[in-house]
């Protein structure tokens, strides 16, 4: 298994409020992490970075990860936990009022990986069945999809585009969504925040990741990519390949 995080300004923001990772616990057990701050002045950048910052410190006191069940749970505690952090921050510190961010957290073992999310960063599977979003934004748009109010087509250019109805650290609690799938050699996820996933069609994106480059090179590109189709915002990517490595090199 292999992995590669980056993440970049775009071309209009003036700070990038996002924050990544690959973290490992005393195994070498991989959680991937893409978080996309919101909130008022320079709260969504510290809304994303104590979140993977947090996530990374409580996963490398972890020994092993051997069952889903148990990345389930570990994944459900501590991210509630972190909500918990994040919302207290953010009553306690005037400039933080109202901060939030998405998060996309997966726990990659070798038979498995294990997905919690909350917004709308997401996360991509590429396998033997193709290239498939496995999350579900929870935004305004994709419920108007869901409802038959709108069509896929309209949700691209919906003036409300951006609004977010789930996100860690605005209220006391939240619910995110947990997905396990069973991985095997070669397959590949790609977790990425919207500044990626809004400029990049599925097709390139597919594309890219089917190519023979190595995923330091396919990150850049997709960055690249983003920058170049507007890169209205920040573009935050993690890819995770289960090729081995020895075949990578």
């Amino acid at each position: 298994m292999r992995s590669f995080f980056l993440t970049n300004r775009g071309k209009v923001r003036q700070i990038n409020e996002d924050s990544c990772g690959v973290y490992h616990n005393k195994a070498g057990q991989v959680l991937a992490v893409v978080a996309d701050g919101m909130g008022g002045h320079r709260a969504g950048d510290v809304a994303s970075s104590m979140t993977t910052s947090q996530l990374r410190s409580y996963w490398e006191q972890v020994d092993k990860v051997t069952t889903s069940e148990s990345a389930e749970e570990w994944l459900k505690e501590y991210i509630s936990k972190i909500n918990s952090n994040l919302y207290t921050h953010s009553q306690e510190n005037n400039e933080c009022k109202g901060m939030g961010t998405t998060v996309v957290a997966a726990i990659c073992t070798e038979l498995f990986s294990t997905v919690a999310h909350i917004g709308d960063s997401r996360c991509y599977v590429l396998n033997s069945h193709g290239f498939k979003q496995i999350t579900e934004d929870h935004s305004l748009v994709n419920e108007l999809v869901r409802s038959g109010h709108i069509s896929k087509e309209d949700a691209e250019h919906h003036p409300r585009k951006n609004v977010v109805l789930r996100a860690l650290g605005t209220e006391t609690h939240v619910q995110m969504d947990l997905k396990t799938l069973i991985l095997d050699e070669g397959d590949m996820l790609l977790i990425c925040s919207d500044g990626l996933s809004n400029k990049v069609p599925e097709s390139e994106l597919k594309s890219i990741l089917e190519s023979d480059e190595s995923i330091e090179n396919k990150s850049e590109q997709l960055i690249q990519l983003a920058n170049d189709n507007g890169g209205e915002d920040n573009i935050t990517l993690v890819i995770v390949d289960y090729t081995p490595e020895s075949e990578g090199e």
